[in-house]
This record gives structure tokens, C-alpha cells and sequence, in this order.
């Protein structure tokens, strides 16, 4: 947090001055809030017009795949988003997903239950791809010791990579994407959560902090999805949930239902490192709560009231008693001592401007691409 500025509490979500670029109106309401009315609400059908077109991108997505085994390609975390997603594909939309399943080294035991529940259920075959765990540990300690807050890029690019490396492969053109607005309307800040596919920053920091050479880990640029698969390749990434009704607990509830799966504590609690990062990590070392985001979206969706927002952030996301053994379990797992770890918690902060990125180019393409209509306006850069 800037502490030069005055703290200051959003009077309608959850979201302070722990965001750095956050700005208030005049009745202290943030511009979260404002963006959120203005640009992201008025496009946001989930009413007839959003199922028409729904409807209308089902029928593409079938006939793309029509004589194909699979028509689209779904990840899934065992996330109540994709789980949800999965469930809807197949019993809702009657499409034939191939589902894969990114193994990092750090799945949990409640998001493996949830992944074969839905896969048994449903009668699929689950492609899993395991990454290679020394090339995993080594890539993930390059960004612990580079003292920047989004450590959990590692992770998130090799699903990203992959994602992509399934939809090449099969020659798939629509992958289903389980993001949505209505539990994700409210963007995290840039500065704690920054471009996962920013080659040039990756290769910064892995060779000052990296030994491995990762010959088996998957890369995938921003020019080599955003560009070359989609406007060359024909790949189409798209968001189901944003043309319906989606309330988060009415997902739960069908899901626990039909499938016996089981909620986590958290969103993002599917990966044990993403639990440690967002729980403990980002709050304790860099001042930042990633459920303010969370939960100011459900407030602005109508789906939290901001006082039980206010409630639950009044305790830590973590346990305070067992942190000390998921530390150890942490720093077992990485191969290192508690006490290193101990040592990068308090390394001089730094952020992804203090290493070598590619910022300007990403903010430039997106530029360019809602200027000539290809995507929409969005809100405030991430």
C-alpha cells in the first residue's frame, strides 16, 4: 500500500486504498464501482437476449466439431467456475468438451476429489498433464527469490501454455473459458497480479534466479495466442456463464447435489500453493487481500451483502494456528528450509517494473484491438 495516501474504504464494496490506483467520487464510492456500472453492466445480457445468443454459439461450437471427437476444450481445476462449466457443457448444452487437467505439483486433495466426481459422473475421459515437478520447483523459487508478488505465475502460465498446446494439437477451434462477471467484475490490481504471458519478464528473472534449463515446461507468448491461433489458427476463446444467470451459491448447491462435490474454503483454493500465495503470502508481506476483489464483485452482483464482506475480512484468510506447518509443507515441497523461506518473506518489494516486461506492448495490442472493434472496452488496466 502507498502509505502516503490517506487509507480509504470503498462506501459501497470492500475495495481500499491497498490498491494503489484506486479512486474515489465524491460519496467515496471507488471506481471499481463506477466501472463496473458503466462499462461492464450495460453489455452484460443475461436476460433472453443473452440466451438467444448463447443458443446461437452453441449451434457454432457443434458445427465446428461435428466430425471431430471433441467440439471445444475445457480446463478444469476442480474450481467451482469450471466445474460448473463442465456440468453445463455437457448436460445443458449437449456439447462433447475434451477436458484436460494441468498437475503443477500442488493439487489439493478436496480439487482432486471434485475433478473425479464430475469426471465420473459425466461418463468423460480427463487428459492430464503433468508438469515436470524439477522445472516446476526451480521456475517458482526464480520468482520467490526475484521478491515480485505474483509468484504464482509459474503455475498459472503452465495452464495458460497448455491450454493452448491441447486446442493446437486436437485442431480445436473454441475452448470454454469458466471467467465470468458475475463472481469476477472487480479486476485485481496490476501491481500484485501481473501479465501471466509476459515472456520477456519470465526470462528476466529466470536468468538472474533460475538454474534449470526447462526443456519440458510449456511456454506460450501473448503474440502466439492472442495472434497467431486466433486470428490465423481460427481459435476462439469463449465465456458461457456471462450470457446466463450465474449465482455462485445456487452453482455450489447443484453441484454438491448431483455430483457430491465439495466447496472450498476460498476461490482458488483448489491449489495448495495459490492457497498459501492469496491467504497468507500477498496479504502479510505485500499488504494486499485478494478476497477484497472477491468479494466486491459478489457485492456488486448482488449475490454479498457488504457488511458480511466487512465480517469475513475482519479475521486473516488463513488459520493462524496451522500456518506454521503449511510454511514447512511449503518449503518442504520446494526443497528449501523454512528458514529460506523465511528469509525471501522479508526481502526488499519489488514489482514487475523493477525487471525487464513487456507492459507497453500488451496495453498497445489491446488498444489496437478494441479500436478496430475486435474486443470490448474495458475498465481500468489490470
Amino acid at each position: 500500500m502507498n502509505k502516503n495516501k490517506q487509507y480509504q474504504l470503498c462506501t459501497r464494496c470492500v475495495m481500499d486504498t491497498s490498491d494503489d490506483n484506486i479512486k474515489f467520487d465524491d460519496n467515496g464510492v471507488c471506481d471499481h464501482c463506477y466501472d463496473f456500472e458503466t462499462y461492464v453492466k450495460p453489455k452484460w445480457n443475461t436476460n433472453e437476449t443473452g440466451r438467444k445468443e448463447l443458443e446461437k454459439l452453441v449451434d457454432k461450437i457443434k458445427d465446428s466439431g461435428k466430425k471431430n471427437d471433441f467440439d471445444c476444450l475445457l480446463g478444469l481445476s476442480g474450481g467451482v467456475d469450471s466445474s460448473y462449466m463442465l456440468h453445463l457443457a455437457v448436460k445443458e448444452f449437449g456439447l462433447k468438451p475434451l477436458v484436460f487437467h494441468v498437475d503443477g505439483g500442488w493439487n489439493s486433495e478436496l480439487s482432486v476429489h471434485n475433478i473425479n466426481v464430475m469426471i465420473e459422473k459425466l461418463g468423460l475421459d480427463l487428459y492430464t498433464e503433468v508438469i515436470n515437478w524439477e522445472e516446476m520447483k526451480d521456475f517458482q523459487l526464480a520468482f520467490f527469490k526475484s521478491a515480485v508478488p505474483h509468484i504464482d505465475i509459474p503455475q498459472d502460465h503452465a495452464f495458460i501454455a497448455t491450454l493452448y498446446n491441447f486446442a493446437e494439437k486436437y485442431n480445436i477451434k473454441y475452448i470454454l473459458n469458466g471467467g465470468n462477471i458475475s463472481t469476477e467484475c472487480v479486476q485485481y490490481p496490476m501491481k500484485y497480479y501481473y501479465y501471466g504471458t509476459d515472456m520477456k519478464q519470465i526470462a528476466d528473472i529466470r536468468k538472474q534466479f533460475g538454474n534449470s534449463k526447462m526443456e519440458t515446461y510449456p511456454f506460450s507468448s501473448i503474440f502466439r495466442h492472442k495472434f497467431y491461433l486466433k486470428y490465423l489458427r481460427g481459435l476462439n476463446v469463449v465465456k458461457p456463464l456471462n450470457y446466463m444467470p450465474y449465482y455462485k451459491e445456487e452453482a455450489l448447491a447443484l453441484l454438491e447435489k448431483e455430483y457430491g462435490w465439495k466447496p472450498y474454503p476460498q476461490k482458488h483454493f483448489e491449489s495448495r500453493f495459490t492457497k498459501f500465495f492469496e491467504s497468507y503470502w500477498l496479504p502479510e508481506r505485500f499488504g494486499f487481500d485478494p478476497r477484497r476483489v472477491q468479494f466486491s464483485s459478489l457485492i456488486l452482483t448482488g449475490q454479498m451483502s457488504r457488511e458480511t464482506a466487512l465480517d469475513l475480512l475482519k479475521k486473516p484468510a488463513y488459520n493462524p494456528d496451522t500456518i506454521h506447518d503449511e510454511l514447512k509443507y511449503i518449503a518442504t515441497k520446494l526443497g528449501i528450509t523454512s528458514e529460506e523461506l523465511e528469509k525471501y518473506f522479508h526481502l526488499p518489494k519489488k514489482y514487475y517494473w523493477d525487471y525487464k516486461n513487456q507492459q507497453n506492448i500488451f496495453r498497445a495490442g489491446a488498444k489496437l484491438l478494441r479500436l478496430i472493434g475486435v474486443e470490448k472496452v474495458k475498465k481500468r488496466d489490470k
